[in-house]
């Protein structure tokens, strides 16, 4: 694989993009404060407004959202637990048994890139 970069600059092609994924993937955890945090932080304005430029969401309901941008970003409901902080919520969300919380919306567009509004929109329990 080629060597990843660390100098960056608009986001113009889907190869530009994948490169920034993927060290996006490298460093997510980057400790608050290092120069790979705040490389993090520029990358997610980078991929952010890149989404915004070249696709469209899908009409579809928050979960099923959720449920593709997993899907995009290669995560499991374990992933997203971690992020939130709960498993067997995350596994209700995901079923459509329990709606989402502020604090998932909040929680979910940072770590999914999906628009908030996006998320607020109303879909059926079952």
């Amino acid at each position: 694989m080629e060597k990843l970069k660390t100098d960056w600059f608009l986001i113009e092609t889907e190869h530009d993009y994948d490169v920034a994924l993927a060290r996006y993937q490298e460093i997510k955890y980057a400790e608050r404060g290092s120069s790979e945090h705040k490389e993090k932080l520029l990358l997610v304005h980078l991929i952010s407004d890149y989404e915004e430029r070249t696709s469209e969401l899908p009409d579809v309901n928050p979960i099923e959202m959720i449920k593709i941008r997993m899907e995009d970003f290669g995560y499991k409901p374990v992933d997203l637990a971690k992020e939130y902080g709960d498993k067997g919520t995350i596994s209700k969300v995901l079923n459509y048994k329990q709606p989402l919380s502020l604090t998932m919306i909040r929680k979910f567009s940072k770590m999914l890139h999906i628009p908030a509004d996006a998320l607020i929109a109303e879909y059926q329990l079952k």
